[in-house]
């Protein structure tokens, strides 16, 4: 720490002592302040000082409360400002070295006493109270006043090159602008080519020429991202913005934040250093009115009514000021006096095809420079009428303004790959909408960026087409749309009430079925041996809808029949290992039911033999006899004979033993159509072929299931190969830890980590099957 700091920091003194030591040796309270003289001096002292006929005409005036005299070596004998660091106004002391005796402000402290000898003097510090400093703002014109309030204004970052917001919240948004909370503000923002001049126009309109925003000779631009400031005068904030035709860098993405930034301002300027006005200008305009309409509309609207304003911000968009500055040309309209620029304007926007619509005025302020520097006073008194109008555009607190650029910065983000751009338009629609394509026909999507945040859905302007690699063809049921309703059904290959391997007979015999929550299973696909319909045509509609990325697609009940099988035949070994039963017993009595005659006793309701009433056991054989329909045992029931009478033909078929004892006897036959019968008999015998190949799956069984996995597993599990370690313990797998897929994600787990059992119908799983154990814990259905 200097010297002559420390002896300030003890010679701090609220009551000021006369400086002339005359005659009260510096004891007595200052009560005059001569200017000539360039002292404070107390009562004695001033009347001895002042006794001479050459010094009576001093000017001296009595000091009040507080008060804190002006800077000697800032003015000359005559008050003269001596050096041109001084903007026009007397400068206050702000110590007194009490060698040179003379009073010295901050500056003139700095240049006078930083080096040398001087630099140990002994000062005494002034503080300035507010009694005084309220005289100096009531001696201040109201110029000098403005200037003062913009002395400490400085800028700040905003928003970066990214797109990312540099300030954390809504409070530091505030703090840096150095305003409060519940002001009432407008925003101003600036546009136009990188070199014209952007900055040092925003300087000179709002902070008389101060170096707010940051200006350089270089080529390279000195404005990267968004700057803001606060002008404490107009209660406005200031946006200066990258300059358009500079970037190389991100230029989309760039491009779609100036934007963002004029959808939250309430005055646009844009700056054109040329002689003429070019066509690029009406071009941003008009594309930026358009782009502003089509996609900031709703959303702007969406931040009114969570702040609760009264007045929309989307009503109308901006006023435009266009600040035109030309060195050869004249300004628009001066050749002839009864044009209006803004009328030329206008006609040269529909010449372009441009309808700058969106904005709520458009003014024409140009400004010729012979010789610089520019005027830029024409500027700013069309800018303070321009938020003096509050018709269209109110002002708003802070916090809103800040809410309404987050959410265009949350809504509208992403990067945006410049070589796939075509730029046809300054805004594309591709800135502003999902970037997500089809996969079935190659059509976009035309919701707005994120929108999948907030649980909507993709949507695409044209239909799609059929894709058979996707299957994107989606049924709903007739009958419920027929009674207003639309519930979508998908082929399965069993119904909900089916058990897993009865269900899986069921497929293998009738086809996959189509079942509807409210009306049941409507379609089964080989329901009958010939003649089968499509269920477009019968009990279902379709609609092909389009396959998007990220999303499952349209996996069908059916794909995954194969794994279904595998899960089966583990089902039946396991119930023949621990329960000791045939599963082709439970499938053979199904299949027997699905084709037996009308004159058949269902195995449902065949509890004992008929002849000697013995209870039939899980394993034991029903026989039916094919003359009296009735269920036997074996040994009840192994004769056999013709019985055409029943529609078995000249071959001998099983009878009981009493149908066997009455073969003479002519039965008592209702008579059946003869394609009806026909058909029954012609199912029942291709239904007894079938029976005699149900041993085959015990055979099955003692396939290695291993051999068949590739081919039986679902499109959404993760190959075995890629499967290392459990998903969840990550675990390595080896020859004594299995893999096991989720059917729900279809990710590898161990035995432990997937030991929990439930349906899985997204997945078309409507019997409990292994899942892991985060899927387990998910709520609702799977």
């Amino acid at each position: 720490m200097s010297a002559h700091t420390q002896t300030a920091e003890k010679g701090q003194n609220t009551t000021l002592l006369c400086q002339e030591s005359y005659v009260c040796s510096g004891t007595d309270e200052a009560i005059f302040e001569c200017d000539e003289c360039r002292s404070l001096q107390c009562q004695r002292c001033e009347e001895e000082l002042h006794q001479p006929e050459r010094l009576r005409h001093h000017e001296r005036t009595r000091i009040r409360p507080g008060h804190v005299p002006y800077c000697d070596s800032c003015k000359g004998a005559n008050g003269n400002i001596m050096h041109a660091s001084m903007t026009g106004s007397r400068q206050i002391a702000a110590v007194r070295c009490q060698v040179c005796k003379i009073n010295l402000c901050v500056e003139c402290q700095k240049r006078t006493h930083a080096g040398g000898n001087r630099r140990k003097h002994p000062v005494t510090v002034y503080h300035a109270g507010k009694a005084q400093e309220q005289e100096e703002e009531e001696g201040m014109d109201e110029e000098t006043k403005r200037r003062k309030m913009t002395e400490k204004v400085v800028s700040f970052l905003l928003v970066d090159e990214t797109e990312e917001i540099q300030v954390r919240n809504e409070e530091d948004f505030i703090k840096k602008l150095d305003c409060s909370p519940d002001q009432h503000l407008k925003v101003v923002s600036i546009f136009g080519n990188t070199g014209d001049g952007k900055s040092h126009t925003l300087n000179h309109t709002f902070f008389y020429g101060r170096e707010v925003f940051k200006t350089s000779p270089a080529q390279e631009s000195c404005t990267v991202g968004v700057w803001a400031a606060y002008d404490p005068v107009r209660r406005v904030v200031v946006i200066d913005t990258e300059g358009l035709l500079g970037a190389t860098v991100n230029l989309s993405q760039r491009t779609r934040l100036l934007l963002k930034v004029l959808a939250i301002s309430d005055l646009v300027i844009y700056r054109t250093r040329a002689d003429r006005l070019h066509n690029d200008l009406f071009k941003f305009l008009g594309d930026a009115s358009e782009a502003y309409l089509k996609h900031f509309t709703k959303e702007l609207k969406a931040t009114t009514a969570r702040c609760g304003l009264d007045v929309p911000l989307s009503t109308l968009g901006p006023g435009v000021i266009i600040f035109h500055e030309t060195v050869y040309t004249k300004l628009l309209g001066s050749d002839h006096p009864s044009e209006v620029p803004e009328k030329l304007i206008q006609d040269r926007f529909r010449k372009l095809s441009c309808f700058p619509e969106a904005f709520s005025s458009i003014h024409y302020k140009g400004t010729r420079t012979y010789n610089p520097p520019t005027d830029f006073s024409g500027l700013r008194r069309a800018v303070e009428q321009q938020l003096e109008n509050n018709t269209t555009r109110s002002p708003r607190q802070p916090g809103v303004i800040y809410k309404a650029l987050k959410a265009l910065s949350d809504r509208f983000s992403g990067e945006i790959p410049d070589d796939q751009m075509a730029h046809s338009s300054f805004f594309p629609d591709e800135y502003f909408t999902c970037s997500s394509v089809c996969l079935s026909c190659g059509c976009g999507c035309k919701k707005s960026m994120n929108h999948a945040k907030e649980g909507v859905p993709h949507e695409s302007k044209s239909r799609c087409r059929y894709s058979h690699q996707y299957d994107n063809r989606v049924y709903t049921c007739k009958a419920c749309y027929e009674r207003g309703m639309e519930v979508s059904v998908v082929p399965k290959t069993s119904a909900s009430t089916d058990s897993p391997w009865l269900g899986l007979a069921k497929y293998a015999w009738s086809g996959y079925v189509i079942e509807c929550p409210n009306c049941g299973v409507v379609y089964r696909s080989r329901q009958y041996w010939f003649g089968n319909q499509d269920p477009v045509n019968t009990v279902v509609r379709t609609e092909i809808e389009h396959v998007w990325p990220g999303t499952d697609g349209f996996l069908k009940d059916n794909n995954n029949a194969a794994q279904r099988l595998l899960d089966g035949m583990n089902f039946m070994a396991q119930s023949v290992s621990e329960l000791s039963l045939g599963p082709t017993k439970a499938v053979t009595s199904w299949l027997t039911d699905q084709i037996a005659p009308a004159y058949w006793r269902p195995n449902s309701q065949i509890l004992s033999c008929k002849k000697c009433n013995t209870p039939f056991k899980d394993n034991d054989t029903k026989h039916h006899c094919r003359a009296c329909g009735e269920g036997f045992c074996d040994g009840c029931s192994s004769r056999s004979r013709p019985v055409p009478e029943r529609g078995w033909g000249p071959a001998p078929v099983r009878v009981c033993d009493n149908c066997y004892d009455n073969r003479g006897i002519q039965l008592d036959v209702a008579e059946l159509p003869s394609d009806e019968e026909g058909g029954t008999l012609i199912a029942r015998k291709v239904g007894e072929a079938v029976q005699n190949t149900l041993g085959a799956v015990v055979t099955a069984m003692d396939i290695p299931l291993g051999l068949v996995k590739d081919a039986a597993r679902p499109a959404y599990w993760v190959p075995d190969h890629e499967i290392l370690h459990c998903h969840n313990c990550r675990k390595e797998f080896s020859i004594k830890l299995s893999k096991h897929h989720c059917r729900a994600c279809g990710q590898g787990f161990c035995d432990e980590c997937s030991h929990d059992r439930r349906a899985v119908p997204s997945r078309g799983w409507d019997h409990p099957v292994r899942v892991c154990f985060n899927c387990n814990k998910k709520p609702g259905d799977l």
